[in-house]
């Protein structure tokens, strides 16, 4: 091996690498545009049995039939959002999230009486936290006064939510008029001996996500049934929209169920503030957390397992691998798409690659 033919081999590395670098960074650059494909690719999975429907059953044209299908969809999410106001409301007053030093008074009058209920002092608990070095630390760094300057923010972002809602829109409306227009799109990367791999796999992908996705929205409706029936037994108001928010907490795998259980928690206590702790509050908050893991019990041990052996055709351990992975690399977000993106990875793999004995292995229940 001559010095020529190492430099080319340098040379070739450091073109590859830089390509993957730029690539990277351009990918990085349009996260938001991804974002947006992504969400409007599962609108367009969602909605396209609606399409269908419409047009074979009622004979509705293709471009009238995903207009309707729009039109639904969009109007099933305004429902949704609009049941948000009474909570939001509600929930406003009853902490007072426009006077800090109300809701200051109400949180230390639940605190005094949680105190009251185990039988503490609050100078035993200030001693405790004195001695574990928390105090200056914490609760001298606590200010309330966060809560306006959040809802300012939240105010500013809503002209970029609606933004990227019409995008969204825009494009699942093409993707469902023109079920085969990703696939054209893709078509242009492959080489035309691989064009029917590509084909397959994109089908398959379609078959086995829009299970999945109905599986989900059947695992969240589960859970919406039973949180509401908690709620409802306790007497909290607004215990619809409540129980519909918890349980869609539960989009994110593991994290999700525990911040949905402590805002549901959370309600309930708010919601009975200023009634006795030890007679009202706590036995009403225990009687939630009994729904609570009635519901993630279900969830646990039939939901779920059977939502990925039956739609994604894997194993729940192997699923748990890859979901536990997918958060420590990419975080939250990683843990919502990881089960999608690896049932992808593999329908592609298999299609070109069947001849792998790995890959045979991983993919032989597909």
């Amino acid at each position: 091996m001559n010095s020529k033919i190492i430099a080319n081999g340098i040379l070739r590395a450091v073109a590859v690498i830089t390509g993957v670098v730029l690539l990277g960074y351009f990918l990085f650059k349009i996260q938001s545009v991804l974002a947006y494909l992504a969400i409007a690719a599962v609108i367009a999975l969602l909605g396209r049995p609606i399409v269908l429907f419409l047009r074979r059953k009622l004979k509705f044209p293709n471009t009238l039939a995903v207009i309707v299908t729009m039109i639904l969809m969009v109007g099933i999410f305004l429902g949704i959002l609009s049941l948000f106001i009474p909570l939001i409301s509600e929930q406003s007053k009853n902490l007072s999230l426009l006077d800090i030093e109300a809701l200051k008074a109400d949180v230390n009058t639940l605190y005094l009486q949680i105190l009251e209920y185990f039988g503490a002092t609050t100078d035993k608990v200030s001693d405790l936290i004195q001695d574990s070095h928390l105090e200056k630390n914490v609760l001298e760094g606590l200010d309330l006064g966060f809560i306006p300057n959040f809802l300012n923010s939240f105010v500013n972002t809503l002209s970029s939510f609606s933004i990227g809602l019409f995008s969204v829109l825009f494009i699942s409306f093409f993707f469902l008029k023109d079920s085969k227009l990703f696939q054209n799109g893709m078509l242009v990367f492959v080489p035309d001996n691989k064009e029917s791999n590509l084909v397959k796999s994109v089908d398959k992908i379609n078959g086995l996500l829009s299970r999945y996705f109905a599986g989900i929205l059947l695992q969240l409706f589960i859970l919406f049934v039973i949180y509401t029936i908690a709620l409802l037994i306790v007497g909290v108001e607004n215990a619809i929209v409540i129980a519909f928010l918890c349980a869609l907490f539960n989009i994110i795998p593991y994290i999700g169920p525990i911040i949905g259980g402590v805002i549901m928690i959370t309600l309930t206590m708010t919601s009975f503030l200023g009634a006795d702790f030890s007679t009202v509050i706590l036995p009403k908050a225990l009687y939630v957390l009994i729904g609570l893991t009635i519901g993630q019990l279900i969830d646990n041990f039939f939901s779920q397992p059977y939502i990925f052996s039956k739609s994604v055709k894997s194993h729940p351990l192997e699923i748990f691998l890859v979901i536990i992975i997918a958060g420590l690399v990419f975080g939250v977000v990683g843990m919502v798409v990881a089960v999608p993106a690896y049932t992808a990875i593999k329908v592609i793999l298999k299609e070109f690659l069947a001849e792998n004995s790995f890959v045979e292995k991983l993919t032989k229940n597909l």
